[in-house]
C-alpha cells in the first residue's frame, strides 16, 4: 500500500502555525490565489515555505507564474534552487503546455503536482507522465455542477491501473464528509484548510471525554484514605 498524504492547503502562517507540527501532516500546498489572500509575494514565498519545512512539514508545494513550457522550466528551477532535493514539488497546471514542461522535469526526477484537474484524461496523463500527483479540485467539480466523487473515483481508477506511483492529490475539500468520502475511494492523498485540520482532529466528545478522564485521574490523586 502507498502511505496517505496529508496536505494543508494554505499560505497563511499563522493559520498554519495552529496545526503544525503534526506527524498526521506530510506537507503544505500552496497556489497564487492563495498566496494573494494572504498577502504573501513571491519574495517573501520561500519565506514561508522555509517556515512551514521547519514547522515540520516534509514536502511543500507551489505553482510556476507562466503560461509557455519554457518559461514554466525557468520558473520551476528557480524555486527548485531554494530548497534542498525532495523538499519541493512543483505544480503546474494541467495544460498542454504544463504537461510538457512537467514531463520534462519528471525524467529528471523532480516531483511534479499537475494542478486544475478537471478530467479524467488529464489525471491518465498525469500518470502517464510519471507525475508525483495530479490534483483535482472536489468541491469546484461540485460547483460546475458535476458528479465530484464520481468523477474522482473514475481518476483514481485510472491512476491505479496505470501502475504508476501517481497519487490523486484532491483539493478544494470542504468538509468532513466530503474528507471521508475520499478516503472510501481511496485516493492517495488529500490537501484541507487548516479549519478542516481542527475539526477532524477535534471531536468535541473526545475532548468532552478526556476533561472527564482528566477530573477523575485528579480526584483520585487528591484522595485521602
Amino acid at each position: 500500500m502507498t502511505p496517505f498524504h496529508l496536505y494543508l492547503d494554505s499560505a497563511d502562517i499563522d493559520a498554519l502555525e495552529r496545526c503544525l507540527p503534526h506527524p498526521a501532516i506530510h506537507g503544505v500546498t500552496t497556489n497564487p490565489t492563495l498566496m494573494r489572500r494572504a498577502g504573501v509575494t513571491r519574495d517573501s514565498l520561500f519565506t514561508l515555505l522555509h517556515n512551514a519545512l521547519k514547522l515540520g512539514a516534509r514536502q511543500v508545494q507551489a505553482q510556476v507564474q507562466a503560461a509557455d513550457a519554457e518559461g514554466m522550466l525557468a520558473d520551476a528551477r528557480a524555486m527548485l534552487a531554494e530548497f534542498d532535493v525532495g523538499q519541493f514539488v512543483v505544480k503546474i497546471p494541467a495544460t498542454r503546455e504544463g504537461l510538457r514542461a512537467g514531463a520534462e522535469l519528471s525524467a529528471a526526477g523532480v516531483p511534479v503536482t499537475y494542478t486544475a484537474v478537471y478530467a479524467a484524461e488529464q489525471a491518465h496523463f498525469a500518470a502517464q507522465l510519471s507525475a508525483a500527483y495530479a490534483a483535482p479540485y472536489l468541491g469546484r467539480l461540485q460547483d460546475a455542477g458535476a458528479d465530484g466523487l464520481a468523477l474522482i473515483a473514475q481518476m483514481q481508477s485510472l491512476v491505479a491501473r496505470s501502475g504508476a506511483a501517481t497519487r490523486l492529490l484532491v483539493a478544494s475539500v470542504r468538509s468532513r464528509e466530503a474528507y471521508l468520502a475520499l478516503l472510501d475511494l481511496g485516493v492517495g492523498a488529500i490537501t484541507i484548510p487548516p479549519s478542516l485540520f481542527a475539526e477532524l482532529m477535534d471531536h468535541p466528545a473526545t475532548l468532552d471525554a478526556e476533561r472527564g478522564f482528566l477530573a477523575d485521574a485528579a480526584a483520585l490523586n487528591t484522595h485521602t484514605p
